[in-house]
């Protein structure tokens, strides 16, 4: 790919994409090589990519580096770069990304247009692109620091169980010749119905307890108030059942499901909720919940937090960025320091 010898080293834009990701096509990696003018593309194809990428990124020095394929590939590629660059002791781009994955969790905080089909393709990625270079912002984020992965989001119980049969629902659906049309939102809701609430309808509650490892936790009352006293380092901040316990530093998960409505409330805090609402209560209130509007504090118990130390009885499944991790009994939750993201919704350069 050609350089533009003019453009220096910070100006200069990359895009990380994951080869697997179900809306990456050949159509859409010749569209990204044919406007990224002045940057470059990368093209990964699995985890074990993203160290060399990382390395290549931090030695060009490019000021954005934007990523496609979900919100995995965002919390992948970030963790990488972050980590290359604090052993160099060099500066951190800002980060963005395009919403070419299945989740996009961060699309729907930072405005990144809606990828199509065809000619729609190389419209969204050349209007994402030419916004970039005119004036997009940027503002900091905080992410989720656990197991040494900088996520936007990560959790325990029904949203890990979820994920889990969601990715073996889309790997059978995708045998089949209508494949396409059972991708995304279509194979999440088979496999929620089909396997995830009859799991839950049938198996035992895992015992959860949390202690608070950081700062002052508060728990969370009605329309956002803080609700107690102030839940001091060492202390319990919950023990009991969970059928959920997951923490964000922003509002949604993927498909727009607004998790974490109080995300964003304060930059020195995420946002922990546990969540007990029953299958049957959940469908009853499934707009509300979706929009994060629901309130009831004998099912959801949130609170912000700093850092945590989070233990379930029997090991339960776990999530990190909407990938899966494994089935744990333990991990430690921490907020870490804030990247820049790019934001189409932030006011733009030289404000």
């Amino acid at each position: 790919m050609s350089k533009d010898a003019s453009t220096t080293g910070s100006d200069r834009i990359a895009v990380v994409v994951n080869g697997n990701a179900k809306s990456v096509s050949e159509e859409v990696i010749e569209t990204l090589d044919s406007i990224l003018d002045g940057g470059d593309l990368f093209v990964s194809r699995r985890v074990e990519d993203s160290e060399s990428i990382a390395r290549t990124l931090v030695d060009r020095g490019y000021g954005t580096i934007l990523t496609g394929g979900g919100d995995g590939t965002f919390t992948v590629v970030v963790t990488s770069v972050v980590r290359e660059a604090e052993r160099r002791g060099a500066p951190l781009p800002r980060f963005g990304l395009l919403r070419l994955g299945t989740g996009n969790s961060l699309a729907w905080v930072v405005g990144s247009s809606r990828i199509g089909k065809g000619g729609r393709t190389a419209r969204a990625l050349s209007v994402d692109l030419a916004r970039l270079k005119a004036d997009a912002g940027s503002r900091e984020l905080r992410l989720v620091e656990v197991d040494g992965m900088l996520a936007p989001f990560c959790g325990f119980g029904v949203d890990g169980v979820a994920l889990r049969n969601y990715n073996q629902t889309k790997r059978f659906l995708g045998k089949f010749p209508f494949r396409k049309l059972t991708a995304g939102a279509v194979s999440y809701a088979v496999s929620v119905t089909t396997q995830t609430f009859p799991q839950f309808l049938l198996r035992r509650t895992s015992h959860c307890r949390i202690v608070n490892r950081g700062a002052d936790a508060y728990r969370i009352g009605l329309r956002g108030t803080r609700l107690g006293a102030p839940i001091p380092a060492g202390s319990v901040i919950y023990e009991g059942p969970a059928m959920m316990c997951s923490v964000g530093t922003i509002p949604y998960y993927g498909f727009g499901f607004r998790v974490f409505p109080y995300a964003l409330d304060r930059d020195d805090r995420m946002q922990l909720r546990i969540s007990n609402i029953g299958t049957i209560a959940f469908l009853q209130n499934a707009r509300a919940l979706w929009r994060g509007e629901y309130e009831n504090l004998e099912v959801l118990f949130d609170y912000f937090i700093e850092a945590v130390e989070i233990e379930m009885d029997p090991p339960t499944a776990f999530q990190i960025g909407g990938d899966e991790a494994g089935e744990r009994d333990r991990v430690n939750v921490r907020l870490a320091r804030p990247i820049r993201i790019v934001d189409f919704y932030a006011p733009p350069r030289g404000e």
